[in-house]
């Protein structure tokens, strides 16, 4: 049985704990450096593949390094804007000139299938709305989840002719910010912030004489582990930057 390597990235945060403890477990894997966010990256030497869960501003000088060393990545830093995603493609271009990598949003499957059902269903509804709910630890909103979700529904619509979703009726917010950020495809995101959760998310889909609500709700860490060792086992044998678990899945 081949076996491979596997160095992360953040070991000390709760993911780099929870991905350790899972790739230890695993017989097909083997748990190689464990690197935080002040330690050399040395650390990661002789790894196969290395798991990233830094926050984007650390992650990029880490993975540039990867690069170099010829060391595939599994990405799941949030918050990258459009040419922090073009580096990624150049920095994991594929063989022959380089390693892959996997970059997701999430790695909890239901949260993945929540994303295809929300993209399915936008075409059919006339106006939308993203609530994302995660723990009060969490530094950034909204969540890269929700982004990713509001887009892929924007591009649903686009791609069937459909436009945006109708307008926000409102006309005067009591409070600044009632009625959340603005998404594309006029999408209303709201973030929450709350002591006790992990990770959720809600679609909320209306048209006429009816709503839609899809909702995944993450309430252990662990749930991120089979999407994250199923990116570690393909990584491989994906040339080039995979940008979310829905090919690895058959989505």
């Amino acid at each position: 049985m081949n076996v491979t390597r596997v160095g992360v990235l953040g070991a000390l945060g709760r993911m780099g704990t929870t991905v350790s403890e899972a790739v230890a477990a695993a017989p097909d894997l083997e748990l190689g450096g464990r690197v935080d966010k002040d330690d050399a990256l040395d650390g990661l030497a002789g790894s196969d593949v290395v798991v990233c869960f830094t926050a984007a501003g650390q992650a990029i000088e880490s993975l540039r390094w990867c690069s170099a060393a010829g060391i595939h990545a599994v990405i799941g830093t949030t918050g990258w804007d459009d040419a922090g995603v073009d580096e990624l493609r150049r920095l994991f271009p594929g063989p022959p000139t380089g390693p892959n990598a996997v970059l997701a949003a999430n790695f909890a499957i239901g949260a993945v299938m929540l994303m295809r059902m929300a993209e399915l269903a936008a075409p059919w509804f006339d106006t939308a709305e993203v609530i994302e709910l995660h723990h009060d630890g969490k530094a950034d909103a909204p969540s890269g989840t929700a982004l990713v979700t509001a887009d892929r529904m924007a591009a649903a619509r686009l791609a069937a002719g459909a436009g945006d979703f109708g307008a926000d009726p409102t006309t005067s917010e009591v409070l600044a910010g009632a009625r959340g950020a603005h998404a594309a495809a006029n999408i209303r995101v709201h973030s929450v912030r709350m002591r006790g959760m992990v990770a959720h998310q809600e679609v909320i889909l209306g048209t006429t004489g009816q709503t839609l609500t899809l909702r995944h709700d993450t309430i252990d860490r662990q749930s991120f582990v089979p999407g994250i060792l199923l990116a570690v086992r393909h990584v491989a044998d994906r040339p080039g930057l995979t940008v979310g678990l829905d090919v690895l899945l058959g989505l």
